[in-house]
Order: C-alpha cells, then sequence, then structure tokens
C-alpha cells in the first residue's frame, strides 16, 4: 500500500487542530454528552413521515427519510432499513426539482446505500454521478473513499479523502481519515483524528459513533480497558448503538468480567443479529455447545433470508463457513467476493478458507497480502502463523503468532487460546 496521507493529514490538518489559536489543545479531551437526551433517531424517523404525508413531493425529505434509515442500520446493524432507506431515495429521485435534475442528496445517498450493501462498484457510480452535477457536495467523496478503499484502489481513497478534508474537514472526513492511518499501522495519528473527532459539535448518534470507533482502535491494539471505557462513552450518548454494545461485551469478556459480557451480548443480539456469531463464539469458549449452536442456527436463518431477498454477503457466510461449517463451501463464497473487490479483509478470509480446506500454499499468498496492507492487525498476523505452522516454517510460525499476541492478546477466545498453545509446542 502506497504512504496514506502522511503529510496532508498530519501536516495540515491536525497542524491547525493543534497550533496556536487553532481549534483545540493537544491535551484537551474529547467533550463527554453531559446533558444530552437519550438519542431518539426513530422519533426523528416519525415525525420526517408525518411530513411527507401532507408534502409528499418533498423531495429533500424523502432523501432526508433515507438518510436516516441507512443511520439506523449503522447502529443497529440491521439490514432490513436498507430496503426502506432504497425505496425513500428512490421517491426523492422521482420527484421533480426546479431544474429538473435529481435531488442530489438521494443520489449521494443511492451511493452510501451501495456500500452498506457491498455494491461497491455501484456506489462508485452513484457518486461519480453526484460528482458530475455537483463536485463541491462533500458527502460524496466520502462515498468514493469508502467504496475505493473496500475495492482495493488505495491511492484513488486517498485522493478522495484529500478532496473531503481539503474542502470540509469534519466528523466524517477525520473518521475516515483515522481509518486509513490505521491501514498504514499508525494508531496514534489514527487515535489523535477520532479524538479530535468526537470534539466537533454534533448529535449524540455522531458522537456514539465516533467514540465506538475509538473503542474499536484501543481493542485493536490490545487495550480492553480503554475500549471499554470508550464504548460505555458511546452508549452513554445512544444507548441503542447495537456496535457499542457488543464491543463492550469483547471488552468485558478480554477483562474477565464474563457475566456482564454474556448480559451485554444478549442484549446486542436482541437489538441487532449482526452479533450472534460473536456471542456465540464466546458461549463456545466458555463450554456451552448448546448456546453457541442457536447463535449459529440464527446466522444461518439470516443468510437464507438476504440470499431471498437477493442480497448478498460472502465475506460474512465465508467466514462463518471456514470456521464453523464447510471450508469448501467457503472457499466458494470467498473466491466469489474476491472477484468483487480487493480488500484486506476479503484476502484475509480467503487465505483463512484456503488453509481451513488444506490448500496451504495457496492461501499463504492471501495471507501476505492481508498482513502486508492490514496495518497491525493480530487476527491477521494468527491466521499467516496458523498457515505458516501447517507449511512447516516453524521459525515463520512462531514469529507470526508471538507478533498476533503482542498486537492484541485477547483478540479471539479460540484463536488466541491456539496461539499460545502452538507456540509452546513449538519452544
Amino acid at each position: 500500500m502506497p504512504p496514506l496521507l502522511g503529510c496532508v493529514l498530519l501536516g495540515c490538518v491536525l497542524v491547525t487542530l493543534f497550533a496556536p489559536g487553532g481549534l483545540l489543545r493537544r491535551d484537551e479531551p474529547p467533550p463527554a454528552p453531559a446533558g444530552w437526551s437519550p438519542y431518539d433517531l426513530a422519533g426523528s424517523i416519525q415525525a420526517v413521515q408525518v411530513r411527507l404525508r401532507r408534502h409528499p413531493d418533498d423531495a429533500a425529505a424523502w432523501a432526508s427519510l433515507g438518510d436516516m434509515y441507512l443511520k439506523q442500520a449503522r447502529r443497529t446493524a440491521d439490514t432490513a432499513y436498507y430496503a426502506k432507506a432504497q425505496g425513500a431515495f428512490e421517491r426523492s429521485l422521482r420527484r421533480p426539482t426546479g431544474d429538473g435534475e435529481p435531488y442530489i442528496d438521494a443520489v449521494i445517498g443511492m451511493g452510501a446505500l451501495a456500500n452498506a450493501r457491498h455494491d461497491f462498484a455501484g456506489a462508485v457510480r452513484w457518486a461519480e454521478r453526484a460528482r458530475k452535477a455537483a463536485p463541491f457536495r462533500w458527502a460524496l467523496y466520502g462515498v468514493l473513499t469508502d467504496a475505493h478503499l473496500e475495492l482495493g484502489h488505495y491511492e484513488r481513497a486517498e485522493t478522495a479523502l484529500r478532496r473531503m478534508l481539503d474542502g470540509h474537514p469534519d466528523l466524517a472526513s477525520f473518521t475516515r481519515a483515522a481509518r486509513l492511518e490505521q491501514l498504514r499501522g499508525r494508531p496514534g495519528p489514527a487515535r489523535d483524528l477520532l479524538r479530535r473527532a468526537c470534539a466537533i459539535p454534533g448529535d449524540p448518534a455522531e458522537y456514539a459513533f465516533c467514540q465506538w470507533q475509538l473503542g474499536e482502535l484501543a481493542w485493536s491494539t490490545g487495550d480492553p480497558r480503554t475500549a471499554r471505557a470508550a464504548y460505555t462513552q458511546a452508549l452513554a450518548a445512544d444507548p441503542g448503538h447495537a456496535p457499542a454494545r457488543a464491543g463492550k461485551a469483547r471488552a468485558e469478556a478480554a477483562l474477565g468480567r464474563t457475566e456482564q459480557a454474556l448480559r451485554d451480548y444478549a442484549t446486542a443480539v436482541i437489538r441487532s443479529p449482526a452479533y450472534v456469531v460473536e456471542y456465540g463464539e464466546l458461549l463456545e469458549h466458555l463450554g456451552d455447545a448448546e448456546g453457541a449452536r442457536r447463535q449459529y442456527a440464527v446466522f444461518a436463518a439470516q443468510q437464507r433470508l438476504l440470499a431471498a431477498s437477493g442480497g448478498v454477503d460472502g465475506l460474512a457466510a465465508g467466514t462463518f463457513a471456514a470456521n464453523h461449517g464447510d471450508p469448501g463451501t467457503a472457499v466458494r463464497h470467498l473466491r466469489a467476493e474476491w472477484a468483487r473487490r480487493h480488500s484486506v479483509e476479503v484476502a484475509d478470509a480467503l487465505g483463512w478458507a484456503l488453509h481451513r480446506a488444506g490448500r496451504h500454499t495457496e492461501a499463504a499468498a492471501y495471507a501476505v497480502r492481508a498482513d502486508a496492507l492490514g496495518g497491525r492487525n493480530a487476527s491477521f498476523a494468527y491466521h499467516r502463523g496458523e498457515i505458516e505452522h501447517a507449511l512447516g516454517h516453524t521459525g515463520a510460525a512462531r514469529t507470526h503468532l508471538t507478533r498476533a499476541l503482542s498486537i492484541n492478546p485477547h483478540f479471539s477466545p479460540a484463536g488466541a487460546a491456539r496461539a499460545r498453545e502452538l507456540l509452546a509446542e513449538t519452544t
């Protein structure tokens, strides 16, 4: 991966923030959401729906409703909101505007929806359509950044994000910049960007999203205590934020607070079934095989419903099959996903599936690619270590397994235990 933003981010954005007379001091913490009332996105959706019953030709209101449905999908991880968002955006696109052109926020919204559905090539098409019509609508560059990143087009992602930062440095651009810095293996700059993003005034949902990302960063660097604090901050602003609830459960399990972890996972999966596999893996690790099977059955039902509606999530289906099902099926899912996008997550998952299918030499090529491009990722390092062990490369296996545990000793209940077991065997 070429250097991502480097001096552009840290030499321009952060210097502006920290300079004398700038927006923030370096030691200034993100403000807590004191005084905020519980976030009520459902109430906001209802209010727009009431307006649309009175003004059904309001293109802006339809686009706003679609955006709210996407926000609800993000905070609950419930893909059922995607169809609602699509319907609202399409209604907006059909409404007449003064110049006869489609309402541009609906065009951008369709791009964001395509990203959410993993149709990254489609997202690029929608964003480019928006750019031709309104090149100074900065949100479109966020759609382009996300899509190109997932497609493995890192230089294009950097270019789009630089344009977004130059035009409108805000929470949306800073959080994307942080992700790129993390992919470079630079958690410090990523943390600075996220903390500064959290300090930008916004609504409780934006604050919760930012704090959740801080929690994810802390978790990925092996700091479950700091991660738990950030997830708790996110939930204080938005108690219904399912990703933060699941993250808090994950951190609690790492800290030995097993009962609290199980309660938080149970709450998370009620709010969103996206975390049933993660919950099931913890139950399995704790010896509750029947509880794990129930969670895995929910995941299988989800995938059947998704397929019946024409959707596809080859990454999730393939990862599950590699770990809990048929490795051959996993390889088929992930080869199809790799044909759609060359992201580091897909490279890692395909390499792991090939390894589980006994094709270790082929697996190693994907594992090396993911590990080289994926920043400091404990799971990627562990998978590479397992593959090297299967190939009989004991020294390389020890190097990568040790590195995985040094990055995050809690990266996976089963994976971390297996890494320690292999290291003990080869001592």
